[in-house]
């Protein structure tokens, strides 16, 4: 079993969080069903609409590196106080800017998100930073972790208007106040 993304209400009012309605995402529907729209993006906007969460686990390894932490999505800084891993509306609206973002910054590489125009974008807006010679170095060594012993990197195969349906969800749960639970 995989990581789930699970939008709750925020905050908790109970020993448990209260799932969202499916029907908050209902227009997520809408874009599954779209003419012309790729196959994956189709199924992650249709699953959204009708379960309210986002099947993060083939997300983590991408939104980690765009993000630059890890388990992002496993929402691994929980307090003492949460006893569960969730990620409260200000820490979507990041996920969301990030992706937002990024997806934007793929346009001039292409429809098609691999590990190679990941990197292509990332150095292409780091380049330009205050710190771009510091912060390029981190990258690479960061794509070099990421790469097996014959140096290929993972087999991204993403279009960019499934990331962007990733996005969508993290920017509905932030602007509704929905957090998003880690379940596993």
């Amino acid at each position: 079993m995989g990581l789930d993304n699970v939008a709750v209400r925020w905050p908790r009012t109970g020993p448990a969080y209260e799932p969202v309605a499916p029907a908050e995402f209902k227009d997520f529907a809408e874009l599954a069903e779209q003419p012309g729209i790729e196959p994956s993006t189709a199924a992650l906007a249709g699953h959204i609409a009708k379960t309210g969460t986002v099947p993060a686990s083939a997300y983590t390894d991408l939104v980690d590196l765009l993000l630059g932490l890890d388990g992002v999505l496993y929402a691994t800084d929980a307090t003492a106080e949460e006893q569960d891993p969730v990620i409260d509306p200000d820490g979507c609206a990041w996920i969301a800017g990030g992706l937002e973002r990024f997806v934007e910054g793929h346009r001039p590489h292409g429809d098609v998100v691999t590990f190679e125009s990941v990197g292509a974008v990332l150095r292409a807006a780091l380049s330009g930073g205050r710190l771009a010679e510091q912060q390029l170095r981190w990258l690479d060594s960061r794509l070099n972790a990421m790469r097996d012993a014959s140096g290929q990197g993972p087999a991204w195969n993403f279009p960019r208007s499934e990331l962007a349906v990733l996005a969508r969800f993290y920017r509905r749960c932030a602007d509704q106040g929905f957090a998003v639970l880690a379940s596993y």
